[in-house]
């Protein structure tokens, strides 16, 4: 076991029994860490139910196309934990993420704190100790008392997509929980608001206005959308005519809109047009409808058969999903085939429902080692319930060894949760997973 990990699994014992989101546990580590959240670059903070991700590595994209120094800052992990914290670039290495997890260990003792809270302490130690231009940090849960929202005066907000999800931490209603996302809100500080609903765009401009936060808003101040098979954006400053994003799906104009809507606001002569079609085309982003070519999985397939992966695991996510299915079909029409997994701790309905009709085959599978995974039966059995035919399948391997009976070759998108894209993409890459679940107790 690497080092990292046996410190994380320790710090793992400290995780309150009940998650009570506040801020009291973060404020007091920071304290005795000697306030590193005071010691950050410029900070680019995002939150969202879908496309905080795909929004971040856009904007990182672009500002390291523009010669700009970036640190990131994102969850949960897919194969290592390192794949949270990014300093300067690169991901944090072994060492200096041990020395920096130990640090935090010893100035918090034994008193009670989430792991979330704790490995958010130590990664803005780790920033605060190396110059960069920037700091791109994504929430954890929520937006009001998740444990990021410690920075007073963030660069920039940014409200990604908002739905229903983390009903149990943030509220029954859309609005209940557009409320807790939009406290990442700022007085005196632009907020950049995707498209949402109506009573989500509603929720959150009645924060805007209580606190004083200067809002520019999809669809009204900017807009984002496709044209031509460009990419178009459009704000007070002008109109952009660039290539379209090099992630897939049609939800991505949206969040390559999010991206820039936040990165002209920051009015850096640095990021220049030329820079934000650079970072269009160059940004990447694991387990957001990717493409897996080569690698082993592909070696179990006929030639001609596509493996796509997707960590998307809500409702709103399995719409544009099914969506960016449908506009691949019409392109090229290839059998498609759907490898499924989910946790007990989503809505597997919301999701599937999405995909009646659309699919020639569905397999379910448990996610391995997770305590939380729907059983492959169980996940099949929901299919059926919202009129999708499923079968279960004992692993992925044995979804992909039926998969490649089909003829023509199939087209097969693996999909409903980021801890399952984890395990793919570890047997994709001949990686060993962390010891630590991507899952880990926030």
């Amino acid at each position: 076991m690497a080092r990292s990990d046996a410190i994380l699994m320790r710090l793992l014992s400290l995780h309150p029994k009940i998650i009570d989101l506040s801020l009291d546990r973060m404020h007091r580590i920071l304290a005795k860490l000697g306030n590193p959240e005071a010691r950050l670059p410029p900070v680019i903070h995002i939150a969202g139910t879908n496309g905080k991700g795909s929004t971040l590595a856009m904007s990182r994209a672009i500002l390291e196309a523009a010669g700009l120094s970036v640190h990131c800052y994102t969850s949960p992990h897919l194969v290592k934990f390192h794949e949270r914290i990014r300093v300067a670039g690169e991901l944090i290495s072994e060492d200096a993420l041990s020395a920096l997890l130990e640090e935090c260990e010893q100035a918090n003792g034994s008193e009670p704190i989430t792991f979330f809270e704790i490995t958010t302490a130590a990664a803005f130690l780790a920033f605060s100790r190396t110059k960069a231009d920037y700091l791109i940090l994504e929430v954890g849960l929520g937006g009001r008392l998740d444990a990021t929202n410690v920075i007073e005066r963030p660069a920039v907000s940014v409200i990604t997509s908002i739905g229903l999800d983390h009903q149990q931490y943030l509220g029954e209603t859309i609005e209940e929980i557009a409320r807790e996302k939009a406290g990442i809100l700022k007085r005196g500080c632009i907020g950049i608001v995707g498209a949402q609903s109506p009573e989500v765009r509603n929720e959150i401009e009645a924060v805007a206005d209580k606190i004083g936060a200067p809002l520019q808003i999809a669809h009204q101040e900017w807009q984002s959308y496709m044209q031509h098979g460009r990419f178009v954006f459009q704000d007070e400053r002008g109109l952009l005519d660039l290539p379209l994003p090099a992630l897939q799906g049609p939800h991505q104009i949206d969040n390559a809109g999010n991206a820039i809507a936040a990165l002209r606001a920051l009015e850096d002569p640095h990021i220049t047009d030329g820079a934000i079609a650079v970072g269009l085309q160059s940004v990447q982003w694991p387990a957001r409808m990717q493409r897996l070519a080569g690698g082993h999985l592909n070696t179990m397939l006929p030639k001609d058969a596509e493996i796509w992966l997707d960590g998307g695991h809500n409702g709103p996510a399995g719409v544009v999903l099914a969506q960016t299915l449908r506009d691949m079909q019409v392109k090229t029409n290839k059998p498609l085939v759907m490898i499924w997994g989910m946790l007990n701790t989503k809505n597997p309905g919301s999701f599937i429902s999405q995909f009646k009709g659309l699919a020639q085959r569905v397999f379910t599978i448990a996610i391995p080692d997770e305590i939380n995974t729907i059983a492959a039966q169980d996940l099949a059995a929901i299919a059926h319930q919202y009129g999708v035919e499923a079968r279960s399948a004992s692993s992925l391997q044995n979804a992909l060894e039926q998969a490649a009976s089909l003829h023509p070759a199939p087209r097969i998108v693996i999909c409903g949760s980021l801890y399952l894209a984890g395990h793919v993409l570890a047997a994709q890459n001949g990686e060993t997973m962390s010891a630590l679940s991507g899952a880990a107790k926030r």
